[in-house]
């Protein structure tokens, strides 16, 4: 048990697995006053780190008056020598395990008196109150007399079982945990547990500690209260944003669901045998040349040439995984990066000089695109506003541009605020191609027409038709041909831009608070086990990356649903995160992608389980089968 209770000017005390009794010392160092033979027991002991939320760690006692206290107390006489004093001083840390007194005695402060039950008579224990003081002397000889370096005259100071640094004004005959030489509170001789991540800084106020059974939890002094969750789980630079939940978004998601029919007369199943070598290939072949389109609405059975697996759900989710990344890679020409980024993709206009058969593979490429959608499932890319603006039929703005093409952005924006008269602009733009400058004309004629105060927003409207749809008009009606085959594109119309992208893309940061929030534990796991912290813990350490990685090695996908994690799907419908306890600390982790369940063993620190989850992450090519 590990309770918190108030010394002294404010100070905070620890007793691990100890009882308390109170008593009132007017002096701090004088002897003791008969008066205060009643001593405050604790009846209602409470555990400072239970399964709740948080408890405060002044808690509230239901004190019963114990009448012999004299047997349970330690007495201090009065005595002239400096080195009585110290021993005092050392009667009193071995008996009581912190300092008593404190800056001043003008009012009475509170004696913390530590027992290890209720029983234990401490005046009878004078062996063992030596035994605790010559260890801690002798432990600690060498670091002390370097630490007593500027102490100022007739001041020493000790160690607590505690492990924190007391101050002793011999002058006074007071002690406290302030250092006079620097006036602030005195820290751990032996810091706590350091683990091996990179999270910052706690939020101010807030200090982590180690429980008795290696578990970490977290004190807010601001608050004076304590919890075993990780405040930094708050802040969103570190664990990600929280997500955008949306009501309308969950209706109008249920109702397209209504709206798109099962097929009728078709088999229960459409297996798809692919190489992982060439599953753009290869899956290209199987999607295109499939008799019917309506097959491609019955259940997916996916199988990875030479590997074990039964597919309920979770290679699927890896197959749209995978062949996302390669039907978007720009090596192939097909799309491009936006001029802001490196992960944003457009569709390349000059796909058809990179891939005679390019239409086709846009029109294979919307058919997955549909097959996801209508599947449940995400595709692993992220397009430019206007692309989603487009699968809806709607017009694209100069405000469009600007998370596209700043440059192009702010320049159109000039034209729009300012008279273009004197820059010899007219309805035509230029164009470098391979090496090659086209000229392209915006409206009949356009060369020989200037861009003036009267006609700029039609220019500038041009522009924006031009560079996002005229451009790539051929392969975006591919796209939508494609689409349509799973997904009538009048239903997805209920939805806007943004919820659109959520839909086919899902979310891009991970949010480890609610990932966190929405995870089941089996075994004999628990949201408090030590293991489960540590395995937190390391997702908190973990780059967005990195726990997109993770995401997609356990769920088969590293997008996350719109709502959220609560959202996850399995093979038999929602299916949270779990974490299940399993094997021995040799084993490196497991996954079952179609229950969304990580078998994770019970390893022995915290080091070790990040070292293993990684190289399972990094390792997880390839599907081993159940066990």
């Amino acid at each position: 048990m590990s309770m918190y209770l108030h010394a002294g000017q404010g100070e905070s005390v620890r007793s691990d697995g100890f009882e308390l009794d109170q008593q009132g010392d007017s002096d701090g160092h004088q002897q003791l006053e008969s008066t205060q033979n009643n001593l405050n027991v604790i009846s209602n002991r409470q555990s400072l780190l239970s399964d709740a939320n948080s408890e405060r760690y002044d808690s509230d006692y239901n004190a019963s008056i114990e009448s012999n206290a004299s047997s349970h107390r330690a007495s201090i006489g009065s005595h002239d020598s400096e080195d009585e004093c110290e021993e005092c001083q050392h009667r009193l840390q071995g008996v009581l395990g912190s300092p008593v007194g404190g800056p001043n005695n003008s009012n009475p402060e509170l004696l913390i008196v530590l027992r290890r039950n209720e029983n234990e008579d401490l005046t009878d224990n004078s062996s063992t109150t030596d035994s605790r003081r010559n260890s801690v002397t002798s432990t600690n000889s060498v670091s002390q007399s370097n630490a007593q370096e500027g102490l100022p005259s007739g001041w020493s100071m000790q160690l607590a079982p505690n492990g924190r640094w007391f101050f002793i004004d011999h002058n006074e005959r007071t002690t406290s945990w302030i250092d006079p030489r620097t006036g602030r509170p005195s820290a751990p001789a032996v810091p706590s547990r350091k683990l091996d991540d990179d999270l910052g800084a706690l939020p101010e106020g807030w200090e982590e500690r180690v429980h008795s059974d290696g578990r970490i939890f977290f004190i807010d002094h601001n608050t004076r209260t304590t919890q075993w969750e990780d405040p930094r789980l708050s802040n969103p630079q570190i664990a990600g944003p929280a997500v955008p939940y949306s009501r309308d978004y969950k209706r109008k998601y249920e109702f397209m669901k209504t709206q798109l029919k099962k097929p009728t007369n078709v088999p229960n199943k459409f297996e798809i045998k692919i190489r992982r070598k060439s599953i753009l290939e290869d899956s290209y072949r199987a999607i295109t040349t499939v008799p019917r389109v309506d097959l491609l609405k019955t259940k997916l059975w996916i199988e990875f040439e030479s590997e074990v697996g039964l597919d309920y759900g979770g290679l699927a989710r890896e197959w749209f995984y995978l062949l996302s990344k390669e039907m978007f890679n720009p090596y192939y020409g097909l799309f491009e990066y936006s001029a802001m980024d490196n992960y944003t993709l457009q569709i390349n206009p000059f796909s058809g000089m990179c891939n005679e058969e390019h239409l086709n593979y846009f029109k294979f490429i919307g058919r997955i695109a549909g097959m996801a959608v209508y599947h449940g499932k995400l595709l692993d890319a992220f397009f430019i506003r206007p692309f989603y603006k487009m699968m809806l039929g709607k017009p694209i703005d100069l405000k469009d541009m600007e998370a596209v093409d700043s440059e192009y952005y702010k320049s159109l924006l000039w034209i729009k605020e300012n008279d273009p008269q004197g820059l010899d602009l007219t309805f035509a733009v230029d164009e470098d191609s391979f090496g090659h400058t086209m000229q392209y004309e915006l409206k009949p004629d356009g060369v020989n027409i200037p861009v003036d105060n009267h006609n700029k927003d039609e220019y500038i409207n041009c522009v924006i038709k031009w560079r996002f749809v005229e451009r790539v008009q051929d392969q975006m009606n591919g796209f939508l041909e494609g689409f349509s085959d799973l997904v009538p594109l009048n239903v997805i119309k209920i939805f806007d831009e943004n919820e659109l992208e959520l839909l086919m893309c899902g979310i891009q940061n991970v949010d480890v608070k609610d990932w966190k929030q929405n995870t089941l534990y089996k075994g004999d796991y628990h949201g408090n086990h030590i293991v489960i912290q540590w395995f937190w813990r390391v997702v908190l350490s973990f780059s967005n990356e990195m726990r997109s990685r993770l995401l997609q090695f356990v769920t088969g996908t590293s997008r996350v649903p719109m709502n959220g994690f609560k959202e996850l799907y399995g093979s038999n419908g929602p299916q949270l995160f779990t974490i299940e306890k399993w094997g021995s600390p040799d084993n490196y982790p497991r996954a079952h992608t179609c229950f969304n369940r990580l078998d994770l063993p019970p390893y022995d620190s915290y080091q070790r389980l990040r070292e293993k989850l990684i190289q399972a992450i990094e390792g997880s090519q390839g599907f081993a089968g159940v066990d």
